[in-house]
């Protein structure tokens, strides 16, 4: 997997103008989900309009990709070694593309405030700051989007493939992947397999 360069898209500049949207949320994925991909996934909407919305999956790991792997490949020096900073799936679109989901104690050139929470940064500074000890506090890299077509992902919340779930710093940066999707499930206090689905398509 190759990492070439860390960029954003025409998502943000639209859910500026439409608020009353999910920017900003959690989609938790129904029980029985058909798509083995999202199965059990939590993903964070950074985008969210009329044109559509765009996520990642804050819950799946790459196993076979390191932080390390991005700084070898992009030269970046370090005094000391790199941390073991795993790196996440963010989606099945465009795997080649990276975005850094962080806390706001972190703005530079290209990075995107979403909310009151959270932020996204999509250059290469951020890996060097990161690699160097100076980056956000809380970070989570994934590599690929989730995005959804206009009308798709009202459709499917509507038909009961996701839930929409409060993202926290908690849950996002301080909760163990493999304990994301049951915390997002036990915080919105009811029973999800008393829900009949079929799989959306993200």
């Amino acid at each position: 997997m190759i990492l070439y360069k860390l960029e954003f898209n025409k998502w943000y500049s639209a859910s500026k103008m439409d608020r009353d949207y999910l920017v900003g949320k959690c989609l938790v994925a129904v029980p029985g989900i058909d798509d083995e991909r999202f199965e059990k996934s939590v993903i964070y909407l950074c985008a969210h309009s009329r044109d559509g919305a765009m996520g990642f999956v804050v819950n799946q790991q790459i196993r076979e990709f390191y932080f390390s792997d991005l700084v070898s490949q992009f030269n970046i020096g370090n005094i000391a070694p790199v941390a073991p900073i795993i790196l996440h799936k963010g989606g099945p679109l465009e795997q080649i593309r990276g975005f850094v989901l962080h806390s706001l104690d972190y703005k530079k050139e290209g990075t995107i405030v979403v909310d009151n929470k959270f932020a996204v940064s999509s250059s290469i500074a951020v890996l060097n700051d990161i690699a160097f000890g100076n980056g956000p506090i809380f970070n989570l890299i994934a590599l690929g989007y989730s995005s959804w077509s206009p009308k798709q992902l009202e459709n499917e919340i509507i038909n009961n493939y996701w839930l929409v779930a409060e993202a926290t710093p908690e849950l996002l940066f301080k909760t163990p992947d493999d304990d994301k999707w049951q915390r997002a499930i036990d915080e919105m206090g009811f029973d999800v397999n008393r829900i009949c689905n079929r799989t959306g398509h993200a």
